[in-house]
């Protein structure tokens, strides 16, 4: 494959990992091994259940019990997922799975970073990126989609910043 077949993205496209997230079979049980692991405190518990959260992770109505850990001496974070309603996955790269880990990417422009993932050969989870409508990061854009492998791919845009 020749560059002319790819969208233009550059590496600085790509500005950093913004977070790595973890289906869980017990969230109580993984904040606990991770706090003590890390010596650090969880932040941010709280229920995903907006329309978005459907969207994004490719299955409508889907419930998610979330909890942040920083990860010292990085701007990375882990996201613990408990997906509250599903009890069998639809297939094995599911995120609802546990053990699935999902890695999510940063990005400056989510067009662009989209259809070059799509033209490197990853697969989309939904149609399109979607905008997040609620909540802290209302204003962003998220989108997964799977490489090769079956591993989940997280691409995030931040809000645009209101001066």
């Amino acid at each position: 494959m020749t560059s002319e077949n790819h969208p233009t993205v550059t590496s600085m496209s790509f500005e950093s990992v913004h977070h790595i997230g973890m289906t869980v079979v017990s969230l109580e049980e993984s904040i606990e091994f991770w706090e003590r692991l890390l010596a650090v405190k969880s932040r941010d518990r709280r229920i995903l259940d907006a329309p978005h959260t459907g969207g994004i992770v490719g299955s409508a109505g889907t419930r998610i019990e979330v909890c942040w850990i920083d990860l010292p001496g990085s701007k990375t974070a882990l996201e613990l997922l408990y997906y509250m309603n599903r009890d069998a996955p639809a297939n094995e790269q599911d995120t609802a799975r546990p053990g699935n880990v999902h890695v999510c990417l940063q990005v400056q422009d989510m067009d662009s970073c989209w259809a070059h993932a799509v033209s490197c050969g990853a697969v989309p989870v939904s149609d399109a990126p979607i905008e997040v409508p609620v909540g802290p990061n209302t204003g962003a854009k998220a989108a997964y989609l799977r490489n090769p492998d079956g591993v989940t791919i997280e691409l995030f845009q931040a809000a645009p910043s209101i001066s």
